[in-house]
């Protein structure tokens, strides 16, 4: 009984842990990309880890794409394609109660038998990454245009939702 509270114990402290993915380059698997696909076309993606709600994900794609536009010397940008998938696994958990033993069956397959019983629990694991292809432009952004977005607005706008990876501890 002793190992099980200790390893309930180190799994809801290792769960306590987790936190969003911070806005920064991606780094093992998380965070943001960009790839330049034409002089002002570029692919921005933002893959987000699983404590990271979509609207986190999505929100740090449009505020990437926002950085870019900017720091590339353009005033709006527009989005020609955008799309946001969800990838879900399942984690299992089992636990075991009891004395059990291997018996094999005429076909030499084991199973067990005895007293005692086996508990466990299944969760989804969701992961969010949001994949646009946006158009950098200069001047003011069209009011037509749906898919437009002024850069420094989007910037100013979502800027104090963004959160960015700690600093390093002093050494």
């Amino acid at each position: 009984m002793h190992r099980v509270t200790v390893l309930v114990g180190t799994f809801l402290l290792l769960a306590g842990c987790a936190s969003p993915t911070p806005y920064a380059p991606l780094a093992d698997r998380y965070g943001y990309t960009e790839q330049q696909i034409e002089d002002n076309r570029y692919r921005v993606t933002f893959t987000g880890n699983t404590v990271t709600a979509k609207e986190t994900v999505e929100n740090y794609l449009l505020y990437r794409a926002a950085e870019l536009t900017r720091t590339r010397g353009y005033d709006h940008f527009e989005l020609t394609d955008r799309d946001t998938d969800k990838s879900t696994r399942y984690l299992s958990n089992y636990t075991t109660f009891g004395h059990f033993r291997s018996r094999h069956n005429r076909f030499g397959l084991s199973h067990s038998a005895g007293p005692g019983f086996v508990t466990g629990t299944t969760r989804p694991i969701t992961e969010y990454e949001a994949t646009a292809t946006i158009l950098l432009f200069r001047g003011d952004k069209p009011a037509d245009k749906a898919q437009a977005y002024d850069a420094r607005d989007v910037l100013q706008r979502l800027g104090p939702k963004i959160r960015r990876p700690a600093p390093p501890a002093p050494s």
